[in-house]
This record gives structure tokens, C-alpha cells and sequence, in this order.
């Protein structure tokens, strides 16, 4: 039965959707049908399509009271809106239904398990927030909550855990049947552990074992949890809040981590053997990974910040986006991202320069625009001290790509892309050459610029609010830089 609460969220987005015309969105990145998104949710497959759910606030551009928005694709880059799922309607969520996963049950059905935030007035008046897991099943379209949510309640946390801070599971399900679920909960010490649960049947869960534990270099709430096998190895991933800086390898603030390992699933204990940056730009937080019918791993994130997150561009009529989703694979210890390969069907005619010698500000015949998939292959042979490209770029605005061989940084720059807020508008990132090249593959969405470096060894994501017109590209050095550039523009 749909709840007045769901109802009149469904209504408002029908009433205000058509405020905003195609112009204003991205033509591929996933945005919500009004107001504000962040965590992509229940990323999955089922009935033959993809599903992502995100988490929502239909009635305004700031973060409130977390609904879950719904969109489903057969290709995983043209999305269709589906009504809103679920609003924060019982005593359980009514603070808010917080991030989760979803997966098809044996019996045909979608379940959806979620984090809901509970209000409740304490003995002195004072008001506290409790977390706990919960359910929802559904077709697919309609969706309802688990008679007897919560699931998982406080009552399993291991001793010094937090009571509050507890949320954001990932469900999946083993061979032998067994389904499992990481959620990540805060520590009396100040930092976070990922707790591991398992149930038979999806709904009746114990607690399994603590996978992992952040220390303080690594910030402190492990946010979004996900764990799987990719290649031979086990990864852990999470969204560290209040992370320290650590050279070029971690920013400051909110960051995103993967974590490899080994896994024994007989005493479910987890062994790590690295901690690396899943992406390294500005714009990007709580991924949340899918394996696909063919076997493939695909990773979407939010692509935003929450440090930027209060400063919408003027004009703004809803705010939040998903990132293109990734394809994941190991290559030699390290995950490499690449887009996902049905994104190629919308390429249109190849522009193709060359062995090309940059030595000031050019632009290359045919390659332009806002909506694009641009590889441009750089070779590092000492004949020049920088080189930059310039992007979303008129005679005002641009934001700037640049690399340095001597100190093999390579640096975004949107300060000039017409945000006028003292945000976070730069970073560097410490890039090596492979066989003497730095490879840059560059896909461009109206208002987003994403990079892959070194076929996907790296990526760097960023948001920028430029105007349209501003399609200008061009490429500058100092000293003379040698470079191929492939070009595609891209049409839905």
C-alpha cells in the first residue's frame, strides 16, 4: 500500500519535473527527476534491465529527508524514470530512508536492504537518530517494506560500537545460497568498522565477523561499504569521512578507497595488502559496484562532493549526478576503471590528429564540444616542461588539464569554469608515463569531465558549470609536446 508520504513525493516530482527542460541535464550521467541526489542505491539487474536507486530529496536542492529515487536502462547509459520507491513513512525510517543494495531473491522478487534512521525523543526531550537495517521487496516498479523490519538492529553491534552511527549494507549472495551483507558502523575509539552479517534466507541475519577497521590516517566513518571478488582478489571499498592528506596519494575531507586482499570464506576473516584512491578528482563519492549478467564488475558514484555540496550553481533547478558507470578489473594488484564499453555504440565519426607538435595554444580541426569521448595520447620525451589542455573553453572560461613531466603531476583546474564560490577548484595527482606516454581518455558531459589515465590505471572526476557555448578545446605547452588526439562526439 502506498503511503501518503511516498504518494505526495511521486506527485511533486510528476508536477515539477517538467520545469526542467532536456537542455538543463546531462545527456548521460543520471540525475534525479527534481531536487537533490547523492549515494547511488540498490545498483543491480533484474527482469532483464538495470536498475539504480539513489538517494533523494525531490522538494529542494539541499540534502533532507532521504527517499529513494528509481531509474532502470537496458544499456546502462540511457536511463528511464521510474516513480519514486520509497519515503521515510514508518516509526523505523522516519528520519529518513539511508543508502543500501539490492538483489533478485530465488523467488523472482527485488529486495531492496536499506538503512533506516529512526527519530526518537529521549527521556530528557533531547532528540537522537538510530540506524538500523531494513528491508523492502518488490517487482521491480512497486516496492514494499518487510513486516517485520528492522533486520538488523544495534543489539548485534560488537561490543564498543556505535548505537547511532550504523548504516549503508551491501548485500549479495554466495553459490551455496547464503546471502551476506557488509554495513559499516562507528567506533567508541573514533574510527569505523566494516561488520560482515549472513542470513539463509534474507531476512533472519547474524552477525558474521569485523572484515576491516579504519585508523585515523584513514579518516574516521567508513561510509558505503562494498566487498567482492574481482579477478582472484577480494576488495574492500568505502567512503572514509574526514580523511587526513597523505602526499598526492589521499586529500583532505571526504575521500574514496579500495582496499585488495585475500579472503578466507570459511572464517570470513580479510587480509589487506594495500589501501589505494578509487578516484582522484574532486567530484566523486560512495561508489557502489554490480556484477552484470556477462560476468563484468560496473561501478557508478555519486559525482559530487559533499565539501562542495552546499554551493549549487545559480539557476540550478535540481543538483547531484552519477558518474558514467566503470567496468572494474585487477591488472598487476591495481583496479583498473575503464567506461562502460556500450557507451562506444553512440560514437559518432573519428577525428583524428596525429604525431602532432604543440609548442603554444592550438586548436585541432574537428575537435570541439561539450558532449565527447576524447583519448589523447601525450609522449614524455623531455622536450617540454608542461602541457595543458584546455576544456568547455570561450574567450572567459575553461578548465584547465595539465601535466608536468619533471614532477609527473598531473593537475585539474576549474577555476575559471564560472563557479564563483571559494570551493575546492584544483588538484594534483601523481601520474608515471608508461612506456613513455601519458594516455588521457577524456569523456565530457555537458557538466561533468571525467578522466581515465593510463587505460583506467587512474581517474580523476570532475563537475563543471560552464556555459554550453563554451565548447572550445585546445592544447598548449611549454616547449614542444608531441601528442595523437581521437575524437568522437557522442549523440542519444
Amino acid at each position: 500500500m502506498t503511503s501518503e508520504l511516498l504518494q505526495r513525493a511521486r506527485q511533486f516530482e510528476k508536477d515539477h519535473m517538467k520545469d526542467i527542460s532536456p537542455e538543463e541535464r546531462p545527456l548521460y550521467h543520471v540525475t534525479g527527476g527534481t531536487g537533490w541526489i547523492n549515494d547511488p542505491n540498490g545498483f543491480s539487474f533484474y527482469k532483464g534491465e538495470y536498475h539504480l536507486f539513489y538517494q533523494y530529496h525531490p522538494y529542494s536542492n539541499e540534502w533532507g529527508p532521504m527517499h529513494w529515487g528509481h531509474v532502470v536502462s537496458k544499456d546502462l547509459i540511457r536511463w528511464e524514470r521510474r516513480p519514486v520507491v520509497m519515503a521515510p513513512d514508518q516509526d523505523y525510517d522516519n528520519a529518513g530512508c539511508f543508502s543500501g543494495s539490492a538483489l533478485e531473491l530465488p523467488d523472482g522478487r527485488h529486495l531492496l536492504m536499506y538503512t533506516g534512521v529512526g527519530r526518537v525523543t529521549e527521556e530528557d526531550g533531547s532528540q537522537k537518530d538510530y540506524q538500523t537495517q531494513c528491508m523492502a521487496v518488490g517487482d521491480g516498479t512497486e516496492y514494499e517494506k518487510y513486516e517485520q523490519n528492522p533486520v538488523i538492529t544495534t543489539a548485534v553491534v560488537p561490543e564498543g560500537g556505535s548505537k547511532v552511527d550504523f548504516r549503508d549494507p551491501k548485500i549479495w549472495q554466495e553459490e551455496d545460497g547464503t546471502f551476506y551483507a557488509v554495513a559499516s558502523n562507528a567506533t567508541d575509539d573514533g574510527n569505523s568498522a566494516i561488520l560482515l552479517f549472513q542470513s539463509k534466507d534474507g531476512f533472519r541475519w547474524e552477525f558474521c565477523s569485523v572484515i576491516d577497521r579504519s585508523d585515523k590516517k584513514l579518516g574516521w566513518m567508513w561510509e558505503c561499504p562494498d566487498f567482492f571478488e574481482l579477478d582472484g582478489k577480494h576488495i574492500l571499498m568505502a567512503s572514509p569521512m574526514e580523511m587526513m592528506p597523505d602526499g598526492l596519494k589521499f586529500h583532505v575531507g571526504h575521500g574514496t578507497i579500495y582496499i585488495p586482499g585475500t579472503y578466507d570464506k570459511e572464517t570470513h576473516q580479510f587480509v589487506r595488502e594495500d589501501v589505494l584512491p578509487i578516484d582522484s578528482g574532486i567530484d566523486f563519492y560512495a561508489p557502489q559496484t554490480m556484477k552484470a549478467p556477462d560476468g563484468r564488475r560496473i561501478m557508478i558514484a555519486w559525482m559530487q562532493a559533499w565539501s562542495t555540496s552546499k554551493f549549487v550553481p545559480k539557476g540550478q533547478k535540481y543538483f547531484g549526478q552519477m558518474t558514467v558507470p566503470r567496468e572494474l578489473s585487477l591488472k598487476e594488484g591495481k583496479m583498473i576503471q575503464k567506461p562502460v564499453r556500450e557507451l562506444e555504440a553512440f560514437r559518432g565519426q573519428k577525428v583524428l590528429h596525429e604525431n602532432i607538435k604543440i609548442f603554444q595554444e592550438t586548436s585541432l580541426e574537428g575537435v570541439s564540444g561539450r558532449v565527447l569521448d576524447m583519448t589523447v595520447r601525450l609522449k614524455v620525451d623531455g622536450r617540454f616542461r608542461n602541457f595543458s589542455i584546455k576544456t568547455a573553453q570561450d574567450t572567459e572560461h575553461y578548465t584547465l588539464v595539465s601535466y608536468d613531466p619533471e614532477k609527473e603531476i598531473l593537475s585539474l583546474d576549474r577555476s575559471h569554469s564560472g563557479l564563483q564560490y571559494d570551493i575546492i577548484h584544483t588538484r594534483e595527482i601523481s601520474v608515471k608515463p608508461v612506456d613513455g606516454e601519458i594516455t588521457l581518455r577524456c569523456l565530457m558531459d555537458r557538466f561533468s569531465l571525467e578522466i581515465f589515465i593510463n587505460d583506467g590505471s587512474q581517474t580523476a572526476t570532475v563537475t563543471v558549470y560552464t556555459p554550453q557555448s563554451a565548447e572550445g578545446i585546445s592544447f598548449s605547452a611549454e616547449g614542444e609536446a608531441e601528442i595523437t588526439v581521437e575524437k568522437y562526439a557522442l549523440s542519444f
